[in-house]
Parts: C-alpha cells; structure tokens; sequence
C-alpha cells in the first residue's frame, strides 16, 4: 500500500518516537467508570480504568500507552502540528505494530491500557477501518482484556463505529472547537454535523446496549466507559460563558462522561492563529475545569456562573469562590442544619466532605474541630459557614472583607491563642476615604503599582 510504503522503512522504535511525539497534543485520554476483572483467559485486566499519566474514577493513577495509527493527515488544520501543508517526520503503524507495542508495553508492566487516535490517511472510513482492524486483533488474536480507548473518526461509516464501540471502553470524537464559526476558520476540512453525528451514534449505542444487557446479561458492552469529547482553548475568540454553555449541552444533550479543554499551544505560524505573548493559557483552562466539575458534581448550572454581562471567570478565584462572594445573602450556613446541596456550594466543602457532615451529624451537632477531621478546607470555608450558630472566628460578611483574604496570602487572616485576628492593614482599610475606591486601584495595588 502506498500509505504504508514510506513507515516500512522505518524501525518500530522511530514510529514510535514520532507517534508518541505526535499525541501528546490530545488531552481526551482519562479513563474511568470500567469495572471488567481478568476472566482467567484473556491477558490484562480492566479495574476502574487502567506511557501517560491518568486518573481512573478511584482516584489510582494509571498508565496508557498513548500514541497516533498514524500522524499522516489530509486535512490542513491550522493549529495542529499533524497538517499536510507542515513538513514534519511521518510514519504510520500497522495494526499489528500496535498489538506488539503494546502487549510488550504491558508484560513490562509499563502501561495498563492503551489510548488510540490518529491522523486521517486518504478518507474517515479508510482511517477508521485501520484502528477497527488493529483494536479486532488486539482482543481476538493477543486476547489482551486491559482498557482501551480511541478516538471515533468523524465522517466515518457508521458500522465501523459501531463495531469499533463493542471493542473498546471508552470512545471520544473531538468537538476540535467550541463553535462552528471557529471550525470554519481554523478547521475548513472539518464541519460540526459531522463531528456531532458520531456523537449521537454512539449515546444511541449505549443506551440499547443497556438495554441488551437487561435481557442478556452476557450480552458484549458497548462503550462501556462512556464517550469524552475535547475543545481547544484559546485559539479563536469564544468567551468563557460560551464555552461552558457548549460544555453544558453537551452533557445533558449526549450524556457526555468528559469534556476536556486543552490550552491552545501555538505550534504553527498563521495570521489566524492568536499570538499569545504570555504563553498558553493554562489558568483558563484551570478554570473551565474547575467550573466543569460545578456542573457535573455540584448541582450548577452554567448561567449561575457567567452571564454575557460577566463572560470571563475570575482568574484570582475559583469559580466558586466567585460564585459565593457574589451571592453573600445566602450565608453563613449553619452546618449542622443546612441541605446536602446547600453544602457542595460552600467554597471548602466537596462532595465526599458534603456526605460526611451529612451522616456525621446524624450523632450530633458538628463543631469547626470535626469539619477538619471530616476534611473540610476551613481556610476558605471560614467566612461562609457557622457550627450551632457560630462562625470560626470573627470576620465580616463582606465582599471586598473575603476576596481580600481569599486572594492574597500576605493579607490572609492570622489567628492568634486568644481567638482575635491580626491581620496586616491593607491601603484600603484608612477610614479616612472620601469617595469609594476603584477596581482599576485595586488592582494597582494588588501588583505593586500604587
């Protein structure tokens, strides 16, 4: 084949170095929420998810070996390092280097799993054939029973994605970017009807395979870690309020396990790529996930936490923080009566936390002392909670009071044996102010400049 002519020349350990070089760009690769024991015949096993660094549901972290079928591309993306107008060292694996890789990875106990995408070599479907063919070998042919995860490619046959998902644990399509807009500018070889199509394919394919199962309890799963999806951050002007609205649909409209957001990392030179002088932006993508884990575990809803009057998080505090100090009228909590999600929407408390503080009062009331047993961060949580009418010490119930101290660890409040705060007077603290000072000297301030 004329794909493969130019990768046979090549040692395996070259693909390799070129194909794990090529793949680190993709963040979609956690896995979680499998539960497949070793069943005595097949080799590896699939606990709770399974050479990158994840996290599984209970927290392990655990090794995949997390490479490209191939990094030769036909579509000219303008942010990926993989384009066909870019001239980067390619190589393409056969399915059967893949199985080798990692069977040989996994006997060295070097990986528990293996993460698969690759670049588009002639069409979708040809692609997705080739990581059908090499996942079919892996399970049939070297019986390796440990996680997998790959990438469904958009505009591919159905059936192949279909057969695919009765393969592997985990499927993601990458939405590229959070709007159609952005697609058309930076990605016009990839359109959102297609990417979108894959998605509901496979919601759809889970929800009958549950279905299978109820009737069937031998029945193959399909996709049983769920289906993740990725959006690139930064790269075209999408506000973080627009983002996590995407986020939100996307999760309750294909009951998505993941969204991943990858800071955009400039690789390629093109007038339609931002600069960014100050590098990627990692603390916004720190905190679409913070805000991402709102939406999934704590009972927020995306316009709770942004409006077009507000589109941008708060990079000095968490989203919840930020949250909490705008809406001041509905703390303090008291602890010991207040509803379990009343309490996931105190800053310090998360959800195993939450529970504890629920089944812990059941003995009686809870004083500060337990809520730090329990693992409650009283540190932030100080100024939003009271235990049997009481707060922690005396602070005030003020916005500018709490950011302050939220904010800066030099003005953070110091407690003393006797119970009072000593605390190191800010600039704006004098009472002898005429007017109300203003943000942008706040902000000076805060950075020296005044």
């Amino acid at each position: 084949m004329e794909w493969l002519a130019t990768g046979m020349e090549m040692s395996l350990m070259d693909k390799l170095g070129i194909l794990t070089d090529a793949a680190k760009y993709d963040v979609a690769c956690t896995s979680s929420g499998v539960e497949r024991k070793g069943n005595g015949r097949s080799i590896g096993n699939c606990v709770s998810g399974g050479i990158c660094h994840s996290f599984s549901s209970d927290g392990r972290c655990i090794s995949l070996l997390k490479i490209l079928l191939s990094n030769e591309c036909i579509y000219d993306c303008k942010y990926c390092i993989n384009r066909c107008s870019n001239d980067v060292p390619r190589a393409t694996f056969t399915p059967e280097e893949v199985c080798t890789l990692t069977m040989e990875f996994y006997r060295r106990n070097y990986i528990e799993g293996l993460f698969l995408s690759s670049g588009i070599i002639q069409n979708p479907t040809f692609t997705m054939e080739l990581i059908y063919r090499t996942i079919w070998l892996l399970r049939n042919k070297y019986h390796f029973n440990g996680y997998v995860h790959v990438k469904a490619i958009p505009g591919a046959d159905g059936e192949l994605i279909q057969r695919t998902g009765y393969l592997v644990d985990r499927m993601s399509v990458n939405l590229e970017l959070p709007t159609a807009e952005g697609l058309r500018t930076l990605a016009p070889n990839k359109h959102r009807k297609n990417i979108l199509a894959p998605m509901r394919q496979i919601q759809n394919g889970i929800h009958e395979n549950k279905n299978e199962l109820v009737l069937y309890r031998n029945a193959p799963r399909f996709v049983g870690g769920g289906q993740a999806t990725q959006m690139i951050i930064g790269a075209t002007p999408e506000t973080d309020y627009q983002i996590i609205n995407v986020a939100e649909s996307l999760y309750q409209k294909f009951e998505l396990k993941r969204v991943f957001y990858s800071a955009f990392v400039k690789v390629n030179e093109d007038k339609n790529l931002p600069a960014l002088p100050g590098g990627p932006p990692l603390l916004r993508e720190h905190r679409l996930y913070q805000a991402d884990w709102l939406l999934r575990f704590y009972g927020f809803a995306a316009s709770e936490l942004l409006d077009e009057s507000r589109p941008y998080f708060n990079v000095m505090l968490d989203p919840k923080e930020d949250w909490a100090v705008r809406h001041l009228e509905k703390f303090p909590v008291e602890i010991n009566r207040a509803s379990y999600e009343m309490l996931l929407r105190v800053p310090g408390v998360g959800v195993k936390s939450a529970r504890r503080i629920i089944a812990a009062r059941r003995c009686g009331n809870l004083t500060f002392a337990d809520l730090k047993k329990i693992g409650v961060v009283l540190k932030r949580a100080l100024y939003f909670i009271t235990c049997s009418g009481r707060m922690m010490y005396p602070t005030k119930l003020e916005e500018d009071y709490i950011v302050r101290n939220l904010t800066t660890e030099k003005d953070r409040i110091q407690f003393g044996s006797d119970g009072m705060t000593y605390k190191q007077m800010s600039l704006f603290d004098d009472g002898s102010f005429q007017r109300p000072v203003t943000m942008q000297e706040k902000l000076l301030s805060a950075v020296g400049q005044m």
